[in-house]
């Protein structure tokens, strides 16, 4: 391997003590050294040039890796720098063949052997660099969960939130400092929560207590604030279906309403991404709120109306029409706008938008269905089916274009 640009090297709590020989010797023979300052002050006997991180680090990272230097520059990384960690950013900014990296082990690996955990059992979320909201797609009845915390406010925050989620009996256990002198752990339940702040490295155990939540398509109609303009639950499950989500895939939700639709996609697997278009500032605010309370907020981006701004966004691999399907230049838009082999869903509910998807699956095929749910509801001291709206669907892959 040719001489690296950048050479990163985890360390855990413990310092240089936990080091490796060969991560020693690399620190040893560095020009340069970029860590935060509790990092730099556990080195050891080292020539190099200390720097300290700015504020804030990810600019200061990106200015460093974009610099010119005579030798390889090493950075110091918290544990293992290729799991939640900054080798990863690294590596993502410059490519890997620039990059030479030494772990250390991980946080997680740290705390399932305190706890006795199985981390093949085990589901692992970071709070670093994402909204706290965003674990609880991990949460369910009986899952144990490992939470890597932004701050020594994180465990509080944690406890707050799934208490209100319905998950107050879940048992927190806070792990700090793991594998150093000053390491600490300490534990309670959510919904009683009264430890104060501790030191700002830590992560949360969750041992989950609460109802099972299922990461499959069809939440109520109740987890979602909405003024009506929704795709209800069972035509939702089917949609999501329909669209079959994949992981790293990107959809559009054209016309989102409530946003239902996309948070559902997002729910599927949490490298997904989405963006909803909605022309109505309220539901804009709905959808954000939507995501937030589903803990998919990450992975949302909500932009105003349809087709004016699908040029701001990248090409997606999937896409959901519910609302607005007959406004001009939106189903032609999202056609253009779809990437090869990506798939576009289309609810219709009114005569003319149903002639318009039936004129477009005479145009470029694909599959045309239409179903109607019925639901059980009182008539005066007996019960009767009410009949909904009846929906049709167009489902088409945009075929590979052939050289």
């Amino acid at each position: 391997m040719s001489e690296p640009r950048f050479v990163v090297v985890g360390m855990g709590a413990d310092g240089w003590d936990g080091l490796t020989p060969a991560s020693r010797r690399e620190l040893q023979d560095a020009e340069v050294i970029y860590g935060s300052r509790r990092q730099l002050d556990l080195l050891g006997s080292v020539t190099a040039a200390l720097r300290p991180w700015g504020s804030p680090m990810s600019e200061h990272l990106a200015t460093v890796l974009t610099e010119s230097q005579p030798h390889p520059v090493h950075i110091l990384a918290s544990g293992d720098p290729m799991f939640h960690g900054v080798g990863a950013s690294v590596v993502k900014a410059v490519g890997a063949r620039n990059v030479r990296v030494f772990p250390a082990v991980s946080s997680v690996s740290h705390a399932a052997a305190r706890l006795g955990w199985d981390l093949a059992t085990t589901r692992i979320c970071s709070v670093v660099d994402r909204p706290l909201s965003s674990i609880l797609t991990n949460v369910s009845d009986n899952v144990q969960l490992l939470v890597l915390s932004r701050d020594e406010q994180t465990p509080e925050a944690l406890a707050k939130l799934l208490t209100a989620h319905g998950f107050g009996w879940s048992h927190l256990t806070v792990l700090e400092q793991l594998g150093g002198p000053a390491e600490r752990i300490y534990g309670g339940i959510a919904r009683t929560w009264d430890h104060s702040a501790g030191d700002r490295l830590n992560l949360v155990a969750v041992q989950c207590v609460g109802p099972a939540v299922s990461a499959q398509a069809g939440l109520p109609d109740t987890d979602f604030s909405n003024d009506g303009q929704m795709t209800k639950q069972a035509i939702r499950a089917l949609t999501v279906t329909a669209l079959r989500p994949a992981a790293r895939q990107m959809l559009w939700d054209v016309g989102a309403g409530a946003g239902s639709v996309a948070i559902e996609w997002l729910r599927t697997d949490p490298s997904c991404s989405a963006i909803a278009f909605e022309s109505d500032s309220a539901r804009r605010r709905r959808i954000e709120h939507n995501a937030s309370e589903l803990g998919v907020a990450h992975g949302l981006t909500v932009l105003e109306s349809a087709p004016a701004q699908f040029g701001q966004a990248p090409d997606p691999d999937a896409i959901f029409i519910g609302g607005g399907v007959s406004a001009g230049g939106v189903l032609e838009g999202c056609w253009e706008a779809l990437l090869e082999g990506g798939r576009i869903v289309v609810n219709a509910v009114t005569i003319e938008s149903e002639a318009l998807l039936i004129s477009w699956h005479a145009a470029v095929g694909g599959t045309l269905r239409r179903f109607q749910i019925d639901h059980a509801e009182p008539l005066g001291s007996m019960t009767a089916w009410r009949p909904t709206l009846p929906v049709t669907q167009w489902i088409a892959d945009k075929p590979a274009v052939t050289t």
